[in-house]
């Protein structure tokens, strides 16, 4: 994990050079949310799925940049007084307020337009059909049928009562289908057909919703420094989660149970899925 989030520091930093003119101010607030302080769990998973294929390093960290570039614009969004009116993210200040909110969000629209030029380049992959591959399922993943989709449900459930199949539903959208996304990137860089990819897509189904689950723990019990984030903000909203919905040891639980499920999906892999197991661990035991 260290490795990888050093190697997407390195392309940030190389991408997002401040140029001297009047753009600087834009550049700086890229920069600023993009680089230091993530996990890059999302690389990470490009990483250890496309490992899977044998793959070349320098793809998978690629795509790796992309699906972080998507991650820190709707982070940058979500941030914003009109959605969640997060202070802090990473430990630092939010983009709208270390800078300014019509900046904010100038910065996060070019980081999600900067996720789409470094895919259709062809240092991503030398195959045209395998980087339009990736567009699509990036471009599906992060808007209205997956992640954008998803925080909307997650406005609405600030007004409307949600129950667990409803919670459910929002946190596929808004967490999995980013996740998700991230395994299938490596079965398009190595080629493997959509139907051989059943494994993979149950693997990041069960890990994505026990990912969300520990979110959601975190949020009730965690340590604000730690996350470097404000936590107890869906409680004082008063919307469902799972471990509203559920009791805190009950997610637990479920959150174990569904590492478990989503490992035993990589039943037929040997040492080569190791990392997605380790992967799937790190996902309900961190604190941040």
């Amino acid at each position: 994990m260290h490795s990888v989030a050093e190697a997407v520091d390195r392309q940030f930093d190389a991408l997002l050079a401040i140029p001297d003119d009047t753009r600087e101010r834009l550049y700086a607030a890229m920069r600023h949310s993009a680089i230091g302080g993530g996990k890059r769990m999302r690389p990470l998973l490009v990483r250890a799925s496309a490992d899977l294929f044998s793959v070349a390093e320098v793809s998978s960290l690629r795509v790796g940049l992309a699906i972080e570039c998507i991650h820190v614009y709707s982070l940058v969004h979500d941030d914003l007084p009109a959605m969640d009116n997060d202070d802090m993210r990473r430990g630092k200040p939010s983009a709208h307020k270390a800078f300014d909110e019509a900046t904010a969000i100038l910065s996060g629209d070019c980081l999600h337009d900067l996720a789409f030029s470094v895919l259709v380049d062809e240092m991503t992959h030398p195959d045209p059909f395998v980087r339009c591959e990736l567009v699509k399922a990036l471009a599906l993943a992060s808007g209205p049928t997956g992640m954008a989709g998803g925080q909307m449900m997650d406005l609405i459930a600030e007004t409307q009562p949600f129950d667990l199949a409803a919670v459910t539903r929002m946190q596929q959208l808004k967490t999995g289908a980013l996740i998700t996304f991230c395994v299938e990137a490596g079965a398009i860089l190595g080629r493997v057909p959509p139907e051989a990819r059943m494994h993979l897509y149950g693997y990041a189904r069960d890990l994505g919703l026990a990912f969300q689950i520990a979110d959601d723990l975190m949020d009730v019990d965690g340590d604000p420094e730690k996350a470097g984030k404000t936590l107890g903000k869906d409680v004082a909203a008063g919307k469902a989660t799972f471990v509203s919905l559920m009791g805190v040891e009950r997610a637990r639980a479920q959150a174990r149970a569904l590492i478990d499920q989503a490992k035993d999906h990589l039943r037929g892999y040997g040492r080569e899925a190791d990392l997605l197991r380790a992967i799937a661990d790190f996902a309900i035991a961190r604190d941040s």
